[in-house]
């Protein structure tokens, strides 16, 4: 049987570094596209000892010329566009770059698919962040979409895109509606690592104050190792379809820290509250925790939490870590960094 091969876009972030490891797992050829930066970023590669065992190649989503030729060189039977400037904050900074990038990127991509490779397999890496101002609780694949970021109305262009481009010209195109993913390959900015790892530092001596922003959001966290074996799964399917992939539950952001803090040893208590709350190690009487409005979006995305039935009958995928078990995982990876000097990002 021959080989499969797969191009991972974004392979050196959270979801590429697990998705290239799973493919692998499974006998693929893997192609990884990275943008050129001047720093070193494959330390989660590394971490999952993968990074000699993939084929990295240079992939600019705003450069269509550079898209077809990185298809048109590596000529994969899947392909999946995890690439994405994706943190939420940032995208109302920089709002044009992120349209760009993480809507207009993966038309670039369909385009050239549908010139080079129309048989190939299509994944595209669509959000929760679409839904924004929910509609209906929970939501699912026929939930209307609210985006309220920059960020979340790019991912809407793409998702739709990529509907049109399976729907028009017959293309294997699907998209995962992915809730909230985290593990110990998280970003520092994202707020789930910006807390397991401020707190390890705070335990250890290395920081004073954790800063945070709205501690009652809610949000439907998973553990990212789970969520891309549906990824995975969505395109050995006959027919291509979009599949929201959650826990089903959610749960605050001060429920993730009052988990986070019990674990590095602190017995947290709340006092006031909004912008100026803080978090109170009972122990020590010391503030560790600081509610600060920088850290608060233009416009908040309040509850968010997803209905993975879809996913659960038509890809047999249902997922495996609970929430006490990834903070604890994110919690572990943290203080060892942190004991043994480690400055990972």
């Amino acid at each position: 049987m021959k080989k499969k091969t797969a191009l991972v876009t974004g392979v050196t972030g959270q979801d590429g570094a697990y998705l290239a490891r799973l493919l692998l797992d499974k006998g693929y050829h893997v192609y990884g596209g990275r943008r050129r930066i001047s720093v070193d970023n494959l330390w989660r590669l590394r971490e999952l000892k993968v990074h000699d065992k993939i084929e990295l190649i240079d992939f600019d989503l705003q450069e269509i010329g550079n898209v077809t030729r990185a298809i048109k060189h590596t000529r994969p039977d899947e392909i999946y566009n995890l690439a994405a400037q994706s943190f939420v904050g940032v995208s109302f900074e920089l709002p044009v770059t992120t349209s760009q990038i993480d809507g207009m990127g993966c038309l670039h991509i369909l385009e050239a698919m549908r010139d080079l490779v129309p048989e190939a397999r299509f994944y595209q890496a669509s959000t929760s962040e679409m839904f924004g101002k929910v509609h209906e609780i929970p939501q699912t694949e026929t939930t209307q979409f609210y985006p309220r970021s920059p960020y979340g109305v790019a991912k809407v262009f793409a998702h739709y895109m990529t509907q049109n481009y399976r729907e028009a010209h017959g293309l294997h195109a699907s998209s995962g509606i992915l809730f909230n993913h985290e593990s110990p390959l998280r970003g520092q900015e994202f707020v789930t690592r910006k807390i397991t790892l401020g707190l390890a530092r705070i335990a250890a001596g290395q920081q004073e104050v954790l800063e945070l922003g709205n501690l009652d959001a809610k949000r439907d966290w998973g553990f990212a190792g789970d969520y891309v074996q549906a990824m995975w799964a969505m395109l050995q399917q006959d027919v291509a379809e979009d599949y929201v992939i959650a826990t089903g539950e959610t749960n605050t952001v001060r429920y993730f820290c009052e988990r986070a803090a019990a674990l590095l040893g602190f017995d947290l208590r709340w006092e006031g509250e909004g912008p100026g709350e803080l978090g109170i190690d009972r122990k020590s009487g010391k503030t560790i925790i600081h509610v600060s409005p920088k850290f608060f979006r233009p416009a908040e995305v309040e509850l968010l939490v997803g209905l993975p039935e879809k996913s659960r009958v038509k890809l047999a995928w249902t997922p495996e870590v609970k929430l006490d078990g990834l903070v604890e995982m994110m919690v572990t990876a943290d203080r060892n960094r942190v004991a043994s000097g480690c400055h990972t990002q």
